[in-house]
């Protein structure tokens, strides 16, 4: 969808899910409604704000022809962006959780070219001599598709463990119904750029993967910097995510107050039988 008043207007602020971001995300939001570019609006927020991105945007023109997406990034520090709502919201990640994002860059990088895997820490460029050369092969492959799912669709929990072993093991009932106190004791944040884009018209069946973190991550600052250190190539090999249609979640949809909304099945699947 291209930017302007009708776009961002459909985005509703007051959800829950866009609370972390309404801040920033209303002020792009706006510039764009007033004509503003897209990569523009986010780089105004960017010089707003004492915020930490590990990028700057440009237009999706920028992109040369034939490079990588993660590999122009990496070495330029500069983010393609085209018009819409999935890079408007992939922008509004960069800027909330910059050591994450830069984490999943390097990891794409890492599994891109060949040598050594780049350790956690910052994103770093080719004046360091950080994986900068040529790519060889864009093979993809079970980490990469994890890359991509997490950083198109994940949402990071901290959660008791009697929430987060009833998400894991799809225990409905005992999620959202007996155990349904515990919920104030638990965070989610969305991360996922497409899962953002996807609840602009919230639907019953969108679904997050879903990663724990650790429970000390107060702010979202805190919930970045354990992210990016808490993410490897090995870890994500071994798809540490949980299935969650995020609607589910108590305060979060009017209708899931109705206990007979977590009774479709075909939203709420049982658990496979082994």
């Amino acid at each position: 969808m291209a930017p302007g008043l009708t776009a961002v207007e459909a985005i509703n602020w007051q959800a829950p899910w866009l609370a972390p971001l309404a801040d920033v995300g209303q002020g792009v939001a706006t510039a764009i409604a007033q004509g503003l570019a897209t990569h523009a609006a986010l780089n105004a927020q960017v010089a707003r704000l004492p915020l930490q991105s590990t990028v700057r945007f440009v237009s999706q023109s920028a992109l040369p022809d034939g490079q990588a997406y993660e590999s122009y990034i990496f070495n330029s520090r500069l983010c393609p962006t085209r018009e819409g709502f999935h890079d408007f919201f992939n922008g509004l990640c960069w800027i909330h959780f910059p050591q994450t994002k830069a984490r999943l860059n390097q990891l794409h990088m890492a599994q891109m070219t060949q040598g050594a895997p780049i350790a956690n820490g910052p994103m770093r460029g080719p004046a360091e001599g950080a994986m900068g050369g040529q790519v060889r092969g864009h093979v993809r492959g079970q980490v990469r598709d994890a890359l991509t799912v997490f950083d198109e669709n994940a949402a990071l929990l901290q959660a008791p463990d009697a929430l987060w072993n009833a998400l894991v093991t799809k225990d409905w009932h005992t999620l959202f119904v007996t155990q349904a106190a515990l919920w104030k004791d638990a965070r989610l944040a969305l991360f996922g750029h497409a899962l953002l884009e996807k609840l602009v018209v919230p639907r019953k069946a969108i679904t997050a993967h879903v990663y724990r973190v650790h429970p000390s991550s107060q702010t979202l600052a805190d919930l970045d910097r354990f992210v990016a250190h808490d993410l490897s190539a090995e870890k994500l090999a071994t798809k540490p995510f949980a299935h969650l249609p995020v609607l589910g979640v108590p305060g979060w949809w009017p209708a899931n107050e109705n206990l007979s909304f977590y009774e479709d099945a075909s939203v709420f699947r049982p658990p496979r039988l082994s």
